[in-house]
């Protein structure tokens, strides 16, 4: 299913948005492999949680060790069965409700003993350590992913600006969303850890006296940063979701706690885009418009506040969502077991390798708007 590689797509910008949603950033991994087969390699970074770690360690490598090492993250936090006969064969089947029953229990296991280079449970549990102290406010101790993220990742490169990145965090006492973005900031392993620190399974991280938790417990997904920022590029976004918004009505309580969490981590997703478009729209519609006034009306106050908010770049937002199987439950997030990572891996694959073979998905819109958003499992033709 690979692609021929493919000449830089006609955009200033190309821009890699990555969204939160734990165990199921291997899929993240498995769109990029497919971006790097087709010679498309980002500028700009964004990434909220599981996000913010697949970012690093795509920012903090060389190209043509970026894969490799994504790929021996994803190898160390995941386990792999016990090899019997039975655990075998239980594999090979296909049956989802046998494949049901292997995720819970590799999620089971991760809830009682951790990830291994993640997170490990608390020994004593939070009740009986002193208030005010990490252990009293959380459930997992984290400080194994700093490690791993020291053998993973190279910040002086990150820091280097060769690739933009910015990682999302809330701050806990203002409850505002925080991006940790090169441009403003040296990003170091603390930075990524505040950005996946979601509570109350993870301690908050302190940074600069301020203390951080999960940016995804105000928005899973950081495109917006990217529209919004300054100056403003023609950009081709790539927004890899882990979490579908759109599902069927549940109709069992462990499908109501699938559906809840998936709704709250696909942050509008959609709303967001649309919200964007119509924004677009404004803009360029401002830029025609100055253009048709006269001088002293164009040189005037109220035409000088409203220049800045005009432009006539041109976006393409190409959506890849993982749309989880049916023997996923709620507990899908937190499934760190190695066959699961190897499925989310070849999916994230397979869905970026099918996207790219529609044409018009890096080429510039031609809309009023400017913008063109692409989903494959809403406009694709296969």
């Amino acid at each position: 299913m690979a692609l021929e590689a493919t000449p830089r797509p006609p955009f200033e910008n190309i821009a890699l948005v990555l969204q939160g949603g734990g165990a199921l950033g291997a899929y993240q991994a498995g769109v990029y492999e497919a971006l790097v087969e087709a010679n498309i390699h980002p500028d700009w970074i964004a990434g909220v949680s599981i996000g913010a770690i697949n970012g690093a360690l795509i920012a903090g490598n060389a190209p043509e060790t970026r894969v490799a090492k994504l790929r021996a993250f994803w190898e160390r936090v995941t386990t792999k069965p016990y090899c019997n006969y039975w655990t075998e064969w239980l594999l090979s089947e296909k049956g989802d409700a046998i494949r049901r029953w292997l995720n819970q229990m590799s999620a089971y296991s991760a809830l009682a003993n951790g990830a291994p280079g993640f997170f490990t449970l608390r020994s004593p549990v939070p009740l009986l350590h002193p208030p005010g102290t990490m252990a009293a406010t959380s459930f997992y101790d984290a400080s194994p992913l700093e490690q791993t993220l020291e053998d993973f990742v190279d910040f002086d490169r990150i820091n280097s600006q060769g690739v933009r990145f910015s990682v999302g965090a809330v701050n806990v006492r203002s409850g505002k969303l925080v991006y940790f973005d090169t441009t403003t900031h040296t990003i170091g392993p603390k930075h990524i850890m505040a950005s996946a620190a979601l509570p109350p399974g993870f301690p908050a991280v302190e940074i600069g006296g301020e203390h951080y938790w999960d940016g995804g417990s105000v928005s899973n997904t950081p495109l917006q940063w990217i529209v919004d920022s300054l100056p403003r590029f023609d950009t081709l976004a790539f927004q890899v979701d882990l979490w579908n918004a759109r599902g069927e009505l549940p109709s069992t309580l462990a499908e109501v706690a699938t559906r809840q969490k998936e709704i709250q981590f696909s942050s509008r997703t959609r709303a967001g885009t649309d919200s964007f478009e119509r924004i677009q729209r404004l803009r360029r519609a401002l830029t025609d418009l100055f253009a048709k006034l006269p001088e002293t009306l164009r040189n005037g106050p109220e035409a000088q506040f409203l220049h800045p908010l005009s432009n006539h770049k041109v976006y393409n937002i190409v959506h890849l969502v993982y749309r989880a199987k049916n023997y996923e439950g709620h507990s899908k997030d937190y499934d760190f077991s190695r066959s699961s990572m190897e499925e989310h891996w070849q999916a994230g694959f397979h869905d970026a390798v099918r996207t790219l073979r529609h044409p018009e998905v890096l080429e510039r819109p031609t809309n009023r708007e400017g913008v063109f958003t692409f989903d494959l499992f809403r406009n694709g033709r296969e």
